[in-house]
């Protein structure tokens, strides 16, 4: 039985995962686990590949006409959310995920993070993702 955090979290990725695919790229993995860490989408853009860390908040809505705030939306920070714990264990994934797919050592790669906010009463979805955060 997965937790609420959790459910909330696949739904987050499954948005992630159609708001990258809209914009070109391809999905090469998702949830990559090892004992020593998980990369939650791997995708491909051109000839670089995009580790993709997705953090999922649930938004309420403040305003009269039930959208999000923009307040909210441009207040979090989702790299506050990747702790230097996380951080250290995603690149072990990565170095392992690498090094399993065969990926040639010229490859270019990225760390990406997603925001995904959610409105579950108005349905709707924001993400912002911010390209190429340093390990």
């Amino acid at each position: 039985m997965w937790s609420e955090k959790r459910k909330l979290g696949n739904l987050g990725e499954d948005i992630c995962v159609k708001h990258l695919v809209k914009h070109g790229y391809k999905i090469l993995d998702r949830n990559y686990l090892k004992k020593w860490g998980e990369i939650d989408i791997v995708a491909k853009k051109d000839s670089t590949i995009h580790f993709i860390e997705v953090k999922t908040v649930e938004l309420k809505s403040f305003t009269g006409n039930n959208s999000f705030t923009r307040n909210n939306f441009e207040s979090y920070d989702p790299e506050e959310n990747v702790h230097p714990w996380k951080l250290k264990k995603l690149s072990r994934a990565i170095q392992t995920y690498l090094l399993d797919k065969n990926i040639d050592d010229d490859t270019e790669w990225q760390v990406d993070i997603a925001a995904v906010f959610l409105d579950f009463e108005t349905k709707k979805a924001k993400i912002r993702i911010t390209e190429d955060i340093g390990l």
